[in-house]
């Protein structure tokens, strides 16, 4: 992504413990341009993946469910952008007091972990609210919507399904085309049956199994999960629990969070990396649906940047417009 032009994150949530240094020299080797490192406080690496992170001075942080303001302070002192992802007008206003300085808005037809406001509502509240650059994210595939973005006040825009859906992706063959076949936007819906919160998948029948569960099953089958992933990661039984205790005290999603996440990565896992697309979990935001064909990164923006460039040409040319006053109110 970074070499096409784009802005790349490594995903360190899903990188074991002892190879977050590893998977960092990886990315600096194969580009000479700027990239981050996406990762949150409850893996149990987090405090190797933060020093990472620090040592190896990448040019900004992403995290959701994020590091305190003291954590923040030391990566703004090291000159490192902190670019959380939030879903909610408060979340984005507490986020900059903790000392973000750009902020990604995720709209509920995102991917994953969402909610319920549609970008379309949420983008225009944050940016409202806020004096930082803003990135929208969740629904966003094509130069149209990068200028709708641009149009909005946005400084850009971000995109998880459409670059999961490129022949660069390391995804699984089988599950890349079992992506492209959903063609109905409503079948890549919203669950809580995984960890306690609000996600969206595609569904199939792992889904609906979990979702018919009830509480004790969900619960004995999240605890096999729980113990599972934690030996996967090398923690022992004190670790677990210490880094349950830790989750639980930070989390408003509560108990029944803490005890299913580890549902999670396993099931995703299973889903992205060995292509089982009906016994794992697709995480996917809606565009999926719209999505027909898998572009290399090259391509993907290199379309991007024209469609836009085409269609906010349009716009300064339409009666009454001006091009400054479309490139002030597009902050282009």
């Amino acid at each position: 992504t970074t070499n096409a032009g784009g802005f790349g994150f490594l995903a360190a949530a899903s990188i074991p413990p002892g190879g977050i240094d590893a998977a960092i020299a990886a990315v600096k080797a194969a580009t000479d341009g700027p990239f981050g490192v996406n990762f949150h406080m409850f893996q149990p690496n987090a405090e190797e993946v933060i020093e990472a992170i620090l040592l190896h001075r990448v040019r900004a942080v992403s995290y959701g469910r994020g590091p305190d303001a003291a954590t923040i302070g030391r990566f703004r002192d090291a000159g490192i952008e902190c670019m959380p992802t939030v879903g909610a007008v408060k979340h984005a206003v507490r986020a900059v007091e903790l000392g973000a300085s750009i902020i990604t808005v995720q709209g509920g037809e995102g991917g994953g972990h969402t909610g319920s406001v549609p970008t379309s509502l949420l983008l225009p509240q944050v940016l409202d609210a806020v004096d930082v650059p803003v990135v929208a994210a969740g629904g966003f595939y094509d130069g149209r919507g990068l200028a709708a973005a641009l149009a909005w006040g946005a400084d850009g825009i971000a995109m998880g399904t459409r670059f999961l859906l490129t022949s660069d992706s390391p995804v699984h063959p089988a599950t890349l085309e079992r992506y492209l076949k959903t063609g109905d936007p409503a079948a890549i819906r919203v669950s809580k049956a995984v960890d306690g919160l609000p996600q969206r998948f595609i569904d199939n029948e792992e889904l609906r199994r979990m979702e018919g569960m009830r509480g004790p099953a969900r619960f004995l089958a999240s605890l096999r999960h729980s113990l599972s992933w934690g030996r996967a990661q090398g923690m022992s039984y004190a670790g677990m629990v210490r880094l349950a205790l830790r989750a639980l005290k930070a989390d408003e999603a509560g108990f029944a969070a803490t005890v299913m996440a580890p549902n999670l990565p396993r099931l995703v896992e299973q889903g992205l990396v060995s292509g089982d697309t009906r016994g794992g979990l697709l995480p996917s935001g809606q565009v999926a649906a719209l999505i027909g064909e898998l572009e290399s990164c090259d391509a993907l923006i290199a379309r991007i940047v024209r469609e836009a460039e085409e269609r906010l040409a349009v716009l300064r040319h339409l009666p009454g417009s001006d091009r400054e006053t479309v490139k002030q109110g597009a902050r282009a």
